[in-house]
């Protein structure tokens, strides 16, 4: 099986300050792998280099590679806003455009990457939804405001606009955190059916919610406060969850620190 996405040697500053250490690890194409680890320890930045978002805050920077089927996506010639339609990504709280409609929603990725007959827009935009598991939900109110929807609808809607430019890899950040339980289910559920088209990395705190959903786990630490984040140890879920092989990880996941 081909790598999908090989990280070496990736350290990541805002300024001056390093927030992750080198880092190197592969995430495997069509499964999920979850970042685990106390608040602060670099998860969520590191999931930001993966689609160069990081970059959109001042001063941040990265050193180190990021391979996408052997493609380094930090590349002096490779365009990071084409790094983002490949590598789509899922934030943390829904963020539906306020002023769209759900159809114009999922619609807007592809209207910016280019002109689609209203058919083909059309189709698009269901097998999107459908894909998100939205389309029965919303089918009779497509030009309603998205905005109009509950949480964890906005979640899915969200999912429905990132999978609609057909990315090769979604990051997602949280993406349960601000949903109540029956639609975290939902959203994991829509996980484990999007694994077998896309390339699928979730940061979580939830640590059921990532022995539930991940095929592999990596387990992120500092050293001690204001140390960068460190990759501490990466192995299948289940291995990780019963049989971890470095301390600090049994430590994490028994619950003595974090």
């Amino acid at each position: 099986m081909a790598k999908r996405i090989d990280i070496s040697g990736l350290s990541a500053y805002y300024g001056n300050h390093k927030a992750i250490d080198d880092i190197s690890m592969t995430v495997e194409p069509r499964s999920v792998t979850a970042f685990i680890g106390p608040s602060g320890c670099g998860k969520s930045t590191f999931l930001r280099t993966l689609n160069r978002m990081h970059e959109v805050t001042p001063g941040g920077r990265v050193e180190g590679k990021v391979l996408l089927d052997d493609e380094n996506l930090y590349a002096k010639d490779v365009d990071p806003v084409a790094v983002r339609r490949t590598v789509g990504m899922v934030f943390q709280r829904p963020n539906p455009f306020p002023t769209m409609s759900i159809f114009d929603n999922v619609a807007a990725g592809l209207r910016l990457n280019g002109s689609y007959k209203k058919s083909r827009l059309t189709e698009v935009v269901e097998k999107s939804l459908r894909g998100a598991n939205l389309w029965n939900e919303v089918k009779d109110r497509l030009n309603k405001p998205g905005s109009g929807l509950s949480g964890g609808q906005q979640q899915r809607l969200c999912i429905a606009r990132a999978i609609a430019v057909e990315p090769q890899v979604l990051l997602m950040d949280e993406p349960c955190s601000a949903l109540d339980p029956i639609s975290t289910l939902a959203i994991e559920d829509l996980i484990g059916e999007l694994k077998e088209r896309f390339t699928i990395v979730i940061v979580t705190h939830n640590m059921q919610q990532a022995a539930r959903v991940s095929d592999r786990t990596a387990f992120f630490n500092l050293a001690a406060i204001g140390q960068p984040g460190k990759l501490i140890e990466i192995d299948d879920t289940e291995r990780i969850f019963s049989n971890p092989s470095v301390q600090a990880t049994e430590d994490y996941i028994s619950g003595r620190f974090g």
